[in-house]
């Protein structure tokens, strides 16, 4: 399992993010759909050995836009968009794409997401990437077991649950427990830590999780196999995100290493 960094955790230029991101150590990103978009930023991630993991396809979705949004033209922009990010990550070598679930959690606004994220993850087989659905506190699917209920009922074999490690920690659920539920259906993971009530994403043990829930969670996404990245997902609203990610990295590369050995 690589370990990887969501970029937009650093609000420097996107050439500078780059190169500090590959000094802190890292040599797999996550990014937005509007980054990796000039040729400068590809080569320069190219000429530093960074490749893209994972496109965070709901940012930048148009306002009054939704996936699961009453209005047709209003889902088809939506989809317009995230096809777009799909098409990206196949363009730069991703392996994923991931959305986050609408608002409403009436059963018909449900059934238009189901809708709209089946059409996308055949749009995103074509291109042979994992389109990831992220479990969201608040959202419609606020827990990740409600959101792999969802990903099996839709029933397609390209959809995923992403799980986050600040998420769990929010929902009260045992992080062991949903990768073992999860199990083939798990398409990516993003590691972050918060107080246990707001999604605040700092560094790695800064909040509540402890050495022995991040070894537990190691753990258990090696039982079941899982082989993508762990994906640190911080906030850019931290005091000192570089040296979070630094902090972090190191962390997981600690924890990581004395998982396997016991």
């Amino acid at each position: 399992m690589r370990i990887a960094c969501c970029i937009w955790a650093l609000s420097e230029s996107e050439t500078d993010v780059l190169r500090l991101v590959r000094d802190i150590g890292f040599d797999t990103i996550d990014i937005q759909p509007t980054q990796q978009r000039t040729l400068e930023s590809r080569l320069l991630a190219q000429e530093l050995g960074l490749r893209v993991s994972c496109v965070g396809a709901s940012f930048g979705i148009p306002d009054g836009a939704a996936l699961d949004h009453a209005e047709p033209s209003a889902i088809q922009s939506a989809i317009d968009h995230v096809a777009s990010a799909i098409q990206h990550g196949a363009d730069i070598g991703a392996d994923s794409v991931y959305v986050i679930p609408g608002a409403d959690d009436e059963p018909a606004a449900l059934e238009r997401y189901r809708r709209s994220i089946t059409q996308l993850a055949d749009a995103a087989a074509e291109r042979e990437i994992k389109l990831a659905v992220e479990h969201f506190p608040g959202a419609a699917l606020p827990t990740a077991q409600e959101t792999l209920a969802f990903i099996r009922q839709a029933d397609h074999e390209n959809l995923y649950l992403l799980y986050d490690s600040g998420h769990i920690q929010m929902s009260g659920e045992d992080p062991a427990a949903v990768i073992a539920n999860a199990g083939d259906r798990l398409g990516y993971v993003h590691l972050d830590d918060n107080d246990g009530i707001n999604d605040l994403h700092w560094a790695l043990l800064d909040g509540v999780m402890t050495d022995e829930s991040l070894t537990a969670t190691l753990r258990a996404l090696d039982a079941v196999g899982y082989q993508g990245s762990l994906s640190l997902e911080l906030s850019p609203a931290l005091a000192n995100p570089a040296k979070a990610l630094r902090d972090s990295r190191d962390i997981l590369m600690r924890t990581r290493h004395q998982a396997w050995l016991r």
